[in-house]
């Protein structure tokens, strides 16, 4: 396995087609356009164990997709961080929030030039969308960026937003990573944290291992799955919103379940949390 001290979020990537990166392998298993042959082949390799993997990046966005549903339109928040943005796709933060509230701000944070030039482009004409460069795994990178400052109002709440971006930290100090940012933030305000799930059942925890070992020895060389009890401490001492951390497709789901959850869907866990 990869150094745990060192993340992939500290050397960007960029335009390097011999080296995959998060961003491009994310959208290579978004069915998107922008990746290379490097990305590509860590989607192959995973899929030798796990033929469904691309459930687990749809599962990840389409619980982005309800719990920043959540928050613009139940919980009323209109300033959003959202860590580790990727590249663009259909139904990005910004798109959904300002569905419901208009004037909503939010700030994509991410160090991959391909990343920032992509979403700087789509931007442009949207005043209320930032993105900036800096390392999501070094909180007062981020914190203390000045364009971070600018724009976001720290003395009102703030949703922080993690989505997949954690099982690629490497070290074991992952809830410390979150609690410096949920420090920085106000009474009132939220984090989103999904999270690649050990469910450490018979069924289910082979299949994970499985896919964490594909994962870690890829081009990529991140992706670790975590147990519930790991991901919920990241948290820390902030107040799960109902249902609490769970499956990400259980995770008030857009009507009731048709068809069962396929072996890769048990594998991706997220939550929604309010600081009180």
């Amino acid at each position: 396995m990869p150094d745990a001290k060192i993340s992939p979020s500290s050397v960007p990537v960029g335009v390097d087609t011999t080296r995959a990166s998060i961003a491009r392998v994310y959208d290579a298993f978004l069915g998107g356009k922008d990746n290379f042959e490097i990305d590509r082949e860590v989607l192959r390799q995973v899929a030798t164990v796990a033929p469904q993997v691309t459930d687990l990046a749809w599962s990840n966005r389409n619980f982005l997709v309800r719990a920043c549903r959540f928050l613009a339109g139940q919980a009323g928040i209109t300033q959003y961080l959202d860590c580790g943005s990727g590249l663009p796709t259909a139904e990005n933060t910004h798109q959904i929030v300002q569905r419901l509230q208009p004037t909503a701000k939010v700030l994509y944070v991410d160090n991959d030039p391909v990343v920032l030039a992509h979403g700087r482009a789509l931007l442009e004409e949207n005043d209320q969308t930032l993105f900036v460069a800096a390392d999501i795994f070094k909180p007062s990178e981020v914190l203390d960026h000045p364009e971070v400052r600018k724009f976001l109002d720290f003395s009102q709440p703030i949703a922080l937003i993690h989505n997949g971006t954690m099982h690629h930290y490497l070290g074991d100090d992952g809830p410390e990573v979150i609690k410096q940012y949920t420090d920085a933030l106000v009474a009132g305000s939220y984090v989103v944290l999904s999270h690649f799930l050990d469910p450490q059942t018979p069924e289910h925890a082979k299949t994970a291992r499985a896919l964490e070992e594909r994962f870690t020895h890829s081009p990529m060389g991140s992706g670790l799955f975590r147990t519930f009890d790991d991901i919920r401490a990241m948290f820390g001492e902030l107040e799960m919103v109902d249902p609490g951390l769970t499956l990400c497709d259980e995770w008030w789901p857009d009507g009731p379940r048709v068809k069962p959850l396929s072996q890769i869907e048990e594998c991706i866990a997220g939550g929604v949390a309010r600081k009180a």
